[in-house]
């Protein structure tokens, strides 16, 4: 360049060429996007987001199994699958899904770029908030139909408790993801689901099931989920034990992650 020529747009005042990186919170929204679109284009993965919530809400309210438990058979069915649906998004799906990547060299790659561990962890509870916002729209949009009404004073801790209760299983489905092999984590996130779906006070209310069991089923992250969604939207009022509950597990689950979770 001659003396007293003027640098070039971007070489003024810095020598270097332009093209800083994006801020952190703008690569953990992308990174974060880029996953919710991969679960929901991924086959299994929607299946276990929106089929199986979808068939488990038509059978609860179908059927008389709900009769006992409620106002309504679609009061008490509809905060379950919601549940369910916390539970299959940021606990199974996030497990099988990181297992893999973990598997594949993925995590340890997206770790060494610019995105960093912290950002790629960021990133996948964003997808999970995606795509539990989906599951949402179309099953609380199917509850209505099916004649469902939730008290509008319980929405706001309803979705506190989504929040908390999403926390709590991503963290707990990465637990899984990062000590596991990807077979055993497929195995164990399915397996887990299912006993948590059929016996752990996700759909029938904890205070329901043997008095024997109540005790161990009532501080299950799935029972606190359960009965806090239903005191929300069926009472309309927030349940201070199942917030701690969530609290509790979300916190003792993130601590395992970070202390035991391999990144290859």
């Amino acid at each position: 360049m001659t003396p007293g020529a003027t640098p070039p747009q971007g070489l003024q005042g810095t020598g270097a060429v332009t093209g800083a990186a994006a801020s952190l919170p703008t690569r953990v929204l992308r990174h974060g996007g880029y996953e919710a679109l991969a679960m929901l284009r991924n086959g299994e993965q929607l299946v276990l987001a929106i089929v199986l919530p979808m068939l488990a809400l038509t059978a609860l309210v179908i059927t008389p199994l709900l009769d006992a438990y409620g106002p309504s058979r679609i009061d008490i069915a509809a905060p379950g699958v919601l549940a369910l649906c916390t539970m299959s998004t940021a606990f199974t799906g996030q497990g099988i899904a990181t297992g893999f990547d973990r598997r594949y060299g993925v995590l340890r790659f997206l770790s060494t770029t610019p995105l960093g561990r912290s950002g790629l962890i960021l990133g996948k509870a964003v997808a999970v908030a995606v795509v539990l916002a989906v599951q949402l729209v179309v099953i609380g949009g199917a509850a209505a139909l099916l004649g469902w009404s939730p008290r509008a004073e319980g929405i706001l801790p309803a979705a506190v408790l989504l929040l908390v209760g999403s926390a709590a299983f991503t963290a707990l489905g990465l637990l899984v993801a990062g000590t596991l092999r990807p077979e055993a984590t497929l195995a164990v996130t399915n397996l887990v689901w299912i006993l948590l779906a059929a016996a752990g006070g996700v759909i029938i209310p904890a205070t329901s099931l043997p008095v024997a069991a109540e005790p161990f089923i009532s501080v299950l992250p799935s029972a606190a989920l359960g009965d806090g969604l239903r005191s929300a939207l069926v009472d309309g009022t927030l349940d201070p034990v199942a917030c701690l509950v969530l609290l509790a597990w979300a916190a003792l689950a993130s601590l395992a992650a970070i202390r035991w979770f391999k990144w290859s």
